[in-house]
């Protein structure tokens, strides 16, 4: 995987910088900040302390680390790196007392005087000391984020799945459910006019084709989304009697777009099941705009006593996954918004996506009197 093979790339840079600089401290800084000719045996003392600080820094990292650290066993790692410490700084001490470097180092810096007793054996000890802490430190943080990366991507990964199986769930339910409801009509239709129900059920062939083929690949043009909405007007159209006014806006030009597949259906839908009236005068608008990236709906139809126009009552399963649909697919990115009663005596949706990727803005899309979903 790419981006795998990029991050081992990255952690490999990373460790061949840090030994580096490490290598540059002991073999090449601190002898720069002498002018004498240091004995060999100290660059074997120094090779020999260098490989096991490169020894502590990967026991720690991954041993101790992920056993004990990541395990909560905290006194016992504790008491690990202070074992592998106290093995450093012992090895380091065995090899100053056996080449007898205090001696030598001295010699070095003072060839035409004799060597003083006794000498300082343990000035070394300080800066070991702090070298091994470092290593250790180092070792720990390093170890600790690439804990913390793994943990975030596999969290990542995990909500991925998890909103794409969500995303599947919530699709099937909406597809039944239109689908059921279209079946309904259809029927009905077949008892009055036998020709319009033949070719409703051509336009429902259609609009099946649209759902099995186009909505597999997560998102369809915004031109099929328009044109499969149209169909829908025009199937439950085929039902309605002259009390009914349908108004339908799209944009002109249209900019196509990729948007997810049927997710303006059920707005449109709850309009024709709470604006129809057998009895009353009804209006039922739906205008699609663009404006730039921006792709608003606005959707209203008329309400009547015996309806219940609400998003959350009475609107069957698609207006609440579609809902949710947005939450998943444009986090922050939209404003759905309705008005439970205009001065008109309608209800009215407003959507706004922001197709681009820019978030929503934070103000209200409507007047005061509006109700934010």
């Amino acid at each position: 995987m790419p981006g795998f093979s990029v991050r081992r790339n990255v952690t490999v840079l990373m460790h061949l910088l840090m030994w580096g600089v490490f290598g540059f401290a002991l073999f090449v800084f601190q002898p720069l900040s002498s002018s004498v000719t240091l004995p060999t045996e100290f660059w074997i003392k120094q090779g020999i302390f260098f490989a096991l600080l490169v020894g502590a820094f990967y026991i720690n990292a991954q041993i101790l680390v992920p056993r004990l650290l990541f395990r909560d066993r905290i006194n016992a790692y504790l008491a690990s790196v202070i074992g592998v410490m106290a093995v450093v700084l012992l090895i380091h001490w065995g090899i100053e007392v056996y080449f007898n470097l205090a001696e030598l180092v001295y010699k070095a810096y003072h060839p035409d005087k004799p060597v003083r007793r006794p000498l300082a054996q343990f000035r070394w000890f300080q800066p070991a000391l702090m070298t091994t802490l470092l290593v250790m430190g180092v070792s720990t943080s390093i170890a600790t984020v690439l804990k913390w990366q793994a943990d975030a991507q596999l969290r990542q990964a995990l909500e991925q799945a998890k909103t794409a199986s969500e995303l599947s769930f919530l699709k099937a339910q909406i597809n039944p459910h239109f689908f059921f409801n279209t079946l309904n009509n259809i029927y009905a239709l077949t008892l009055v006019d036998v020709e319009a129900a033949r070719d409703a059920l051509h336009r429902l062939s259609r609009m099946m084709r649209y759902v099995l083929y186009e909505t597999q690949a997560g998102t369809t043009m915004l031109s099929k989304e328009i044109a499969f909405v149209q169909d829908y007007m025009q199937l439950m159209q085929l039902r309605l009697t002259d009390k009914v006014a349908v108004t339908f806006e799209q944009p002109r030009p249209l900019h196509d777009v990729p948007i997810a597949p049927m997710l303006l259906l059920p707005f449109v839908e709850n309009a024709f099941k709470h604006g129809v009236s057998s009895v009353y005068d009804s209006r039922i608008h739906i205008g699609i705009h663009q404006h730039g990236s921006e792709l608003s709906m606005e959707v209203r139809n008329t309400i009547f006593p015996e309806k219940t126009p609400s998003l959350e009552v009475g609107s069957g399963i698609g207006l609440t996954n579609t809902r949710r649909r947005l939450d998943l697919l444009y986090p922050d990115k939209y404003v759905l918004a309705v008005e439970e009663k205009t001065p008109e005596n309608e209800y009215a949706v407003h959507l706004k996506l922001y197709l681009d990727g820019q978030a929503a803005p934070v103000e209200p899309m409507l007047t005061a009197s509006s109700v934010p979903v």
